[in-house]
């Protein structure tokens, strides 16, 4: 009897034990064990803490004839003193375009580099010894221009492709499997087929596979890369492309820790401005003004001013971060047209500004793109070698953008921002009540009814008074 019942026992708990492990692997979410430096942060906690960032541009992805390293474009060595410097002048995240191409080896592995893998580890690690935010990715192994480029959306072989990509991925991941938050992972630049024109249907599918590869990849891994910010993008980095109704598909998450909140997510979209771009990169010399202060009508564009950029941000507001996913603008800049036009720093500075600001009002990273050029057309703010700032006004600029007060008093109840409160307001106020949405830090403001610095039921009864008179 005692023999019986204890077999019974046990076959009783083997099965409870087999049920739960298999419905765990059922569910794809993984309870993975985070490293205890590892800080769960929100979606404004994230983007606050990685405040304005610089990109270390023209170095890690660098390469000749497909074969990348970190001078073959003329830039010096990477160092400590350079991030140390980096640091200094107020930025709080840097980007590392990095390119793979020729490093990485033959099918069926495609095994990196060890020697590459370990300078990109080390050149972390400067960033990290100085409590900055990182982002990595693969940078130009997407380009159709470049030798030895491979992420093609318009290869024939995509089978290949993702095969490939996961496996370069997957190890780039475990190298920093244990690094905490600061760490954040980019899929991809500036993926598209090369043409200027509305991405390709077939070809924008392909991007959004490469895109869940990525995460899935990344999350399996496990640890801490269960649970970091992973950075993703549309079609050629392109805020039209990718707000617009050109195909872009946010990837699921289905592989992130349980210890995520379910409210929040983990993903940030990744886009590029250079808008106007005769006067921010072009280098004919004729576009050298911009906004609203301008005092040459002939050098400044007729498009692409204060109301445009706040547009393109305001659409990833509206698309992305009131749905729980901020943006980061991991590349923008303006060059130095100081040589055509001596008043040409004064609207540079207005520029940074004023997208750092917009950055901050609507929930993004503003990341200025630093290609180590210090001279006429050149996107240097400071010489690596001397460690030299070559544009110090222009640094002041972004450090002033990304702390500026953005608050607006703005209307009680007005939660949308469209000067009127109505069932509008209404609505999203439920919907951020149940959850569903997030708001921006001046909403949260005008929907704080009785100031108590809590929005709640109280407060969307207060509404609901205001809008549709008493409730009885």
């Amino acid at each position: 009897m005692f023999k019986s019942k204890s077999l019974k026992l046990i076959l009783l708990a083997a099965v409870v034990i087999f049920t739960t492990v298999f419905s765990s692997l059922g569910s794809g979410v993984l309870a993975a064990s985070l490293t205890n430096d590892f800080n769960q942060l929100n979606q404004s906690q994230i983007v606050s803490e990685m405040g304005a960032g610089w990109n270390l541009g023209n170095q890690m992805e660098a390469n000749i004839d497909g074969m990348p390293w970190e001078d073959a474009w003329g830039n010096p060595k990477i160092t400590q003193a350079l991030i140390t410097k980096i640091k200094s002048l107020g930025f709080k995240t840097i980007r590392i375009p990095i390119s793979y191409l020729k490093k990485i080896g033959a099918a069926p592995d495609y095994t990196i580099d060890a020697t590459w893998l370990a300078r990109i580890k080390e050149v972390v690690d400067y960033a990290f010894n100085e409590g900055m935010y990182v982002i990595i990715n693969m940078h130009g192994d997407g380009y159709n221009t470049i030798t030895g480029s491979w992420l093609l959306v318009n290869s024939n072989d995509q089978a290949t492709i993702k095969a490939k990509y996961q496996k370069v991925w997957q190890q780039i991941a475990n190298t920093f499997v244990n690094y905490d938050e600061h760490l954040i992972f980019e899929s991809m630049n500036e993926e598209f087929d090369g043409n200027y024109s509305n991405p390709n249907p077939t070809y924008y599918a392909n991007l959004n596979a490469y895109n869940q590869i990525f995460v899935d990849t990344v999350r399996q891994t496990g640890g801490n890369n269960s649970a970091r910010w992973l950075l993703i993008p549309g079609w050629n980095t392109n805020i039209d492309y990718t707000t617009g109704n050109y195909g872009f598909v946010i990837p699921t998450d289905t592989y992130r820790s349980a210890t995520i909140p379910a409210s929040e997510k983990r993903i940030m979209i990744s886009v590029h401005y250079y808008s106007p771009w005769d006067f921010c990169g072009d280098n004919s010399g004729t576009i050298t003004q911009w906004g609203a202060t301008a005092t040459d009508s002939y050098r400044k564009s007729t498009w692409g001013q204060e109301d445009y950029m706040d547009s393109q941000l305001k659409a990833m507001y509206d698309k992305f971060v009131t749905q729980g996913y901020p943006f980061v603008v991991g590349e923008w800049g303006a060059v130095d047209k100081t040589s055509a036009d001596s008043t040409n720093n004064k609207y540079r500075q207005i520029f940074a500004k004023t997208i750092c600001s917009y950055c901050k009002k609507y929930g993004g990273v503003p990341v200025v793109w630093d290609n180590n050029y210090n001279q006429a057309y050149g996107f240097g703010l400071l010489d690596r070698k001397t460690m030299t700032v070559t544009q110090q006004g222009f640094i002041d600029a972004i450090i002033s953008g990304i702390g500026a007060d953005t608050t607006n008093p703005g209307v009680l109840g007005d939660v949308n921002g469209d000067k009127v409160v109505d069932a509008l307001d209404v609505a999203l106020f439920k919907q951020y009540l149940l959850g569903k949405v997030t708001v921006t830090p001046e909403a949260l403001k005008v929907m704080d009814f009785n100031n108590d610095n809590s929005v709640d039921a109280i407060d969307f009864a207060m509404l609901k008074k205001l809008i549709l008179g008493p409730i009885y």
